[in-house]
């Protein structure tokens, strides 16, 4: 543990923070495995509502620099296949 008061403060924000990172994350990790499991079901309402909530979860951690924009763009681009897919 550090002995400044400020490196003190640090450790709680940063702990704070990387809990809400790791809660976003988890959410983009579980819409995505539902989506494709609707994908699957040929379910497309279902996979309609999902690809939109899983579109704007991967934006929101763009823009809060938890994930790469080249990440977020490379999700978001296999994501639009498979709604693709199930649409035509």
């Amino acid at each position: 543990m550090p002995n400044i008061q400020s490196q003190m403060k640090r450790v709680k924000t940063n702990r704070k923070s990387g809990l809400a990172n790791s809660q976003l994350k988890s959410k983009i990790k579980n819409s995505i495995k539902k989506l494709e499991l609707a994908v699957v079901e040929n379910d497309t309402e279902k996979a309609d509502e999902l690809f939109n909530t899983a579109n704007s979860l991967l934006d929101k951690s763009m823009t809060r620099h938890i994930h790469h924009k080249n990440y977020v763009r490379r999700k978001k681009a296999h994501l639009a296949s498979l709604h693709n897919e199930l649409k035509s």
